[in-house]
């Protein structure tokens, strides 16, 4: 098996609201091929290709005097070289 290398991290409170824009953006930069994620100093560029693997995950976790922490995890995945670009027609 590989080795992990995190090459970005980002963890902040937002409002739903917020949340929902930040997706909405993000969604929109997929669309056009590249995602910039910007944090303090870090930045990492991503061009994805066109199919992708998407994963979807929610979990519930005791959290002992705070309670269950629920959470919703959306994964995107893919390989270098997995097809990318604009379908030609010809």
């Amino acid at each position: 098996m590989g080795r992990e290398v995190r090459r970005f991290k980002s963890e902040e409170r937002k409002s739903r609201g917020e949340v929902s824009a930040f997706l909405r953006q993000l969604a929109d930069k997929l669309d056009e091929g590249r995602i910039t994620l910007r944090s303090g100093g870090e930045e990492v560029v991503l061009e994805p290709p066109q199919q992708l693997t998407l994963e979807l995950q929610v979990e519930d976790e005791e959290k002992g005097a705070r309670g269950v922490e629920h959470s919703l995890e959306v994964e995107l995945a893919w390989f270098d070289g997995d097809e990318g670009g604009a379908v030609e027609l010809s």
